[in-house]
């Protein structure tokens, strides 16, 4: 393997692991679920790119093809974890109202209208 391509990979894996340290400290030192997961959510999958990224670098080395396969988990990640996070925070939003906890804002109430009957 070329020493450019050591270093890409190294780069690459070494990047991942700051990222995913950086996502540890910020678990730990921010107080609230809600302020906990958008940043952990960006910085796992900025972690997982690295990770895919260095995939491709060093298996389309190695193989001496394009080897784009690993690209799957980044597209898994970008369709996923949005999802995830919207889920996550209104569940927990829904649970804070329950335990009606100070400075949670209070549910959108739309009244059922229908449109066509008359009054």
């Amino acid at each position: 393997m070329p020493l450019w391509a050591e270093i890409v990979v190294g780069v690459l894996a070494l990047a991942s692991g700051m990222f995913a340290l950086l996502g540890a400290l910020g678990m730990t030192r921010l107080r609230t679920f809600f302020q906990r997961m958008h940043p952990t959510a960006l910085v796992s999958t900025a972690a997982a790119w690295c990770v895919s990224l260095a995939c491709v670098v060093y298996f389309s080395v190695t193989e001496g093809r394009l080897s784009l396969s690993y690209w799957l988990i980044v597209v898994m990640l970008a369709i996923t974890v949005p999802i995830t996070t919207t889920l996550l925070a209104r569940a927990a939003l829904f649970r804070t109202r329950q335990e009606n906890m100070p400075g949670v804002p209070p549910p959108l109430h739309t009244e059922h209208t229908d449109f066509g009957a008359p009054h």
